[in-house]
C-alpha cells in the first residue's frame, strides 16, 4: 500500500512539474532569452537602420542569447532584389542569427527560390508564429 502511495505521489509531482495549471507544457526557460523578430517591412532604410542594427548588436553584445527572424511579406521582396540586404543577412547568419521565411508569402511574391539561395529556411510559418506567440520568447515586429 505504501509503495503504491509513493509511486502515485511521485507521478503526481512529475505531472505538476511538467504541466502548468492550464494543462499545457511549461515554457522552456531558454525561450525567455530568445528574441524573435517578425520582419514585414519592405523599406531598406528601416531594415538597415533599425532592424538589422538592433539584431546584430543584440547578438554581438549578448543582450539576447538567441536571435531569430521571421521574414514575412514585403521584406521578402526586398531581400530578393537587394544585394546589400542579402549580404547583411548572410553576415547575421554567420553570427548565429536564424532566418525563416513564410512560404505562402514567398510563393505569392514568386521569391521562394531567391530566399532559399540566400540561405533562408522557407516554410509555412502560421503554426510556427503561433508557437512563438504562445511561448516565453520576446517578439518584435517591423
Amino acid at each position: 500500500m505504501k509503495k503504491c502511495l509513493v509511486i502515485s505521489l511521485t507521478i503526481l509531482v512529475i505531472n505538476i512539474l511538467s504541466f502548468n495549471v492550464m494543462g499545457q507544457k511549461e515554457v522552456k526557460i531558454e525561450d525567455s532569452d530568445t528574441l524573435c523578430i517578425l520582419w514585414t517591412s519592405g523599406d531598406a532604410d528601416v531594415a538597415k537602420s533599425m532592424v538589422f542594427m538592433y539584431a546584430k548588436n543584440a547578438k554581438r553584445h549578448g543582450w539576447w542569447k538567441h536571435v531569430e527572424f521571421i521574414v514575412w511579406g514585403p521584406s521578402q521582396q526586398l531581400i530578393s532584389e537587394n544585394k546589400d540586404i542579402q549580404k547583411e543577412i548572410n553576415e547575421m547568419m554567420l553570427a548565429g542569427i536564424n532566418f525563416e521565411a513564410c512560404k505562402a508569402c514567398a510563393d505569392m511574391y514568386c521569391v521562394s527560390d531567391k530566399l532559399i539561395d540566400v540561405g533562408i529556411d522557407v516554410k509555412y510559418m502560421g503554426q510556427a508564429l503561433t508557437e512563438v506567440l504562445k511561448s516565453n520568447k520576446k517578439l518584435m515586429t517591423f
